[in-house]
């Protein structure tokens, strides 16, 4: 089973995340924080995230949450989304702002 590289681009931090796990889920079973977790199920639009490079294939999104806008501009929940090559990503939804905080300790 192939394992892929996700950088977090406000951070200075990167997981492995399997091919066949979401980049959500791959980020909690290893422990990291980065990507604020919300339903888990694409139902809350919390983690939201931008992808900046690499290839992913991504499920059914709510239009509640992922507009075509934001499919043209690889906009995508996390929990729908699954590496196909290394990544790097841009946390931009609900709780970006905490998360940034979070990681900024002159915050």
């Amino acid at each position: 089973m192939a394992s892929f590289r996700v950088q977090l681009s406000e951070q200075d931090d990167a997981y492995d995340c399997r091919e066949n796990e979401s980049v959500l889920h791959g980020m909690a079973r290893l422990g990291k924080k980065g990507i604020p977790l919300g339903c888990r199920g694409g139902g809350c639009g919390i983690c939201k995230v931008q992808v900046l490079s690499g290839q992913y294939s991504s499920q059914v999104m709510s239009r509640c949450h992922i507009s075509e806008t934001d499919l043209e501009n690889n906009c995508v929940l996390a929990c729908r989304t699954f590496p196909e090559s290394d990544l790097e990503i841009a946390v931009i939804g609900k709780m970006a702002k905490n998360i940034l905080a979070r990681s900024d300790p002159s915050k």
